[in-house]
């Protein structure tokens, strides 16, 4: 059985993190049983290191930085972070399951990895950090609030104000989500994946942004209804065929 270890919220399906959303897809594509672990925000670090968990990256002051997601996989006994690594270890632990990453592409999902995190995760950041805050158990929204202050230098009600501001925040995730849809047409061919017709850890990451995205602000948000129909309706449809993954158990 494949524990995933996930943050918990008010909205109804519970799940909304991008990240470990990410991993929650990879599973259930791949058609793995596993079970949800909900540990709030200020557990994740003593919980990581209790089950022998990596840090996912370094703070500013050097310090390990512990995420989620993490999966323990008592079947092989391992512990894994970060959904990008965690999706290496399922394609070499399940190799009869579909390859999130194929083979021959490890180096162009890195590269796509750092040009997403520029083109879209920091521009859906401000929009999504305030009305995420509110979902938030109160352990977990103490620190998410705190946290994100700190890194933004602002009050999480100031990242992303009505009117202006957010409009523009708004326009500059749309240029983002443009940008990707220029890079899925280079050959002149419309293809909903970045692999042609099969999905891949690239799709699932910007899958499990724009959930965040429609479990927050609502499916039927003026917002989400936007975002569907941008790019001609791409990432409507793009989104539908994850809706067979949305499961949270």
């Amino acid at each position: 059985m494949i524990t995933l270890y996930d943050i918990p919220s008010d909205i109804k399906v519970i799940a909304w993190s991008p990240n470990t959303w990410k991993t929650r897809f990879a599973l259930q594509l791949k058609g793995l049983e596993f079970e949800t672990v909900w540990i709030e925000y200020p557990d994740i670090a003593d919980l990581c290191k209790k089950i022998g968990a990596a840090p996912s990256g370094t703070k500013d002051d050097g310090s390990p930085d512990y995420t989620l997601p993490v999966i323990h996989d008592s079947s092989t006994n391992t512990v894994v972070s970060e959904s990008g690594l965690i999706a290496r270890y399922l394609d070499k632990a399940y190799p009869n399951t579909p390859a999130l990453i194929p083979q021959e592409t490890d180096a162009l999902h890195g590269a796509f990895q750092e040009a997403f995190l520029l083109t879209i995760e920091q521009r859906i950041l401000p929009l999504m950090l305030p009305p995420t805050n509110a979902y938030l158990h109160p352990p977990s929204e103490a620190y998410f609030r705190r946290t994100r202050e700190a890194k933004f230098g602002k009050k999480m009600e100031e990242i992303s104000p009505g009117g202006p501001v957010r409009e523009a925040q708004w326009e500059k995730l749309r240029g983002g989500l443009t940008k990707l849809a220029e890079w899925l047409e280079l050959d002149g061919k419309e293809k909903l994946f970045f692999t042609g017709d099969r999905v891949s850890h690239a799709d699932l990451s910007i899958a499990g942004w724009l959930i965040w995205i429609k479990l927050i602000l609502g499916v039927d948000s003026a917002e989400w209804l936007a975002v569907k129909t941008w790019d001609g309706g791409r990432w409507g449809r793009f989104m539908e065929h994850f809706e067979q993954y949305e499961k949270v158990w």
